[in-house]
């Protein structure tokens, strides 16, 4: 593993990723290892292709082997990281078929989850979600560079809200399955598109707070076709 990946800061990382610790210690310890590995992974600190050694994540985020390799098989399983016989476990580099595969479910699915989600998420979260978003539109258009560590979390804790406020907790972890393999791709690859993603969360959170299940669906809808569309301008090189 490249020595440039560096001890995690302590930072609140987004609690809407479907974990709650478990039941022991070392469950607890791997749900704590799970977050910190995908950080790395999500930042970009981890790199596509980057082998990820047990011992050196394991003094990297000071604890045993044990929790560590419990979250890898976690990650295994969402299809982050893989496992490739004497070469270890790596990071996966994400096809871009995979990725528009993965997207398409997410259209399909998502203005469904925020449809049913109006009305029921909490109006102090979705206050919070719209002074974050709206601060950070208002930095985008003044050409302040966004935090991408930032933009992560919100995008996560506004997506996350949604899926877990739909009452159907196995349509909530597909969802966010989904969401993890395109994530990598949107924040790596999308800097432009920082104004547009605010107003984008600013319309969803306007039509969950009025409880306008059809609108949150529409704007739902035209983020990820937005996102879908930047994509593939991007690949295109338009």
């Amino acid at each position: 593993m490249s020595d440039t990946i560096n001890r995690p800061k302590n930072k609140q990382l987004a609690p809407a990723d479907g974990r709650d610790g478990g039941h022991t210690e070392n469950e607890r310890l791997a749900d704590r290892a799970y977050r910190q590995i995908l950080d790395l992974i999500l930042t970009g600190e981890a790199k596509p292709g980057e082998a990820l050694n047990e011992r050196r994540l394991g003094e990297i985020l000071n604890m045993s082997r044990t929790p560590v390799r419990d979250a890898l098989l976690m990650l295994e399983t969402e299809g982050l990281i893989a496992r490739h016989g004497r070469l270890g476990v790596q990071i996966r580099e994400m096809r871009i078929d995979e990725y528009v595969d993965a997207l398409q479910i997410r259209m399909i699915l998502e203005p469904a989850v925020a449809r049913m989600a109006a009305g029921r998420v909490a109006t102090a979260d979705l206050d919070a979600l719209d002074a974050i978003l709206q601060d950070a539109l208002a930095g985008a258009l003044a050409g302040r560079a966004a935090d991408r560590s930032q933009t992560r979390l919100v995008d996560e804790r506004l997506h996350g809200l949604i899926s877990d406020s739909a009452g159907n907790p196995q349509l909530t972890q597909i969802v966010r399955n989904l969401r993890r393999k395109t994530q990598v791709f949107d924040l790596r690859n999308l800097p432009e598109r920082a104004v547009d993603a605010c107003r984008e969360h600013l319309e969803i959170v306007d039509a969950l707070r009025d409880a306008d299940g059809e609108r949150a669906a529409q704007a739902m809808t035209r983020h990820l076709e937005q996102v879908r569309a930047s994509i593939l301008a991007r690949l295109s090189g338009a």
